[in-house]
């Protein structure tokens, strides 16, 4: 399996994995244009991928997907709430392309198992996604207002994962957002802090884990730097050191990130 992030930040996110037989992407919410450099930048083309997965209808999860959709005919797959609360904003999508899934509820693509799991934050229906192939597990867990049950157990046994480490509690505190805005950060359903991100890790990581990456940081509340020192210091509480078997990178805001073949 092959992993990749295009682009991952407030500003815009999307990620893609690949088997020799199947390609998908989840999300797209940054332009077509920059989506399809990115995988030309993988040597893949838009007509290649087989399948796009929404997590939630905020735009910087949507902003390309009627555009990419349309111009590579390629289906969107999103639950029943999201795609009410996206539709309008995603142009005319043909009805083919239209595709429903559910948390819970394992949507197969080929060779792939996409398992979309139920994640806290404020949007119609929000979801993770566990991919699967054979043994191979890859996993996208962003826009996380607090740690769950469900999170933890979709989160274990993957050998890659995509995890959210979007603010620094102090930076934002101190920051200029308006308070509401603080709040909603703050909140139950609203984004997970480098802290939080890296006391789930402790909680998760198993020898079977090779690889994590830090994504969807805030670009005012936090500082990749910041972010990777905190969960790396707070894994090394738990005697999980990095640099190993397990290795942690940032995801990229505007570009590729690594690539990781599993």
């Amino acid at each position: 399996m092959e992993f990749c992030t295009i682009a991952s930040g407030s500003s815009g996110n999307s990620l893609y994995i690949g088997s020799p037989h199947t390609k998908i992407l989840i999300d797209a919410g940054v332009s077509g244009k920059r989506i399809t450099e990115g995988l030309a930048q993988l040597k893949l083309t838009g007509e290649e991928i087989d399948a796009l997965f929404i997590t939630h209808e905020h735009l910087d999860h949507i902003k390309g997907a009627g555009v990419f959709s349309r111009k590579y005919d390629v289906p969107i797959y999103a639950t029943m709430e999201t795609w009410a609360a996206m539709e309008g904003n995603l142009g005319k999508i043909s009805p083919r392309n239209k595709r429903f899934i559910y948390a819970g509820e394992t949507c197969v693509v080929n060779d792939l198992c996409v398992h979309p799991f139920s994640i806290p934050h404020d949007a119609a229906d929000p979801v993770g996604y566990s991919v699967t192939a054979g043994k191979k597990k890859i996993t996208a867990a962003t826009d996380i207002g607090h740690i769950t049950d469900t999170l933890r157990e979709n989160l274990e046994g993957s050998q890659v994962l995509l995890l959210e480490a979007n603010h620094d509690e102090e930076l934002l505190k101190k920051g200029s957002y308006p308070w509401h805005l603080k709040q909603r950060i703050l909140g139950e359903k609203g984004h997970l802090s480098n802290k939080s991100a890296g006391a789930l890790l402790a909680e998760i990581v198993t020898g079977e884990m090779r690889h994590v990456f830090l994504g969807h940081l805030s670009e005012e509340n936090n500082r990749p730097y910041l972010a990777y020192e905190t969960v790396e210091e707070i894994l090394e509480q738990h005697r999980i050191r990095l640099g190993g078997a397990l290795k942690m990178d940032m995801a990229a805001r505007y570009s590729n990130g690594v690539k990781i073949t599993i």
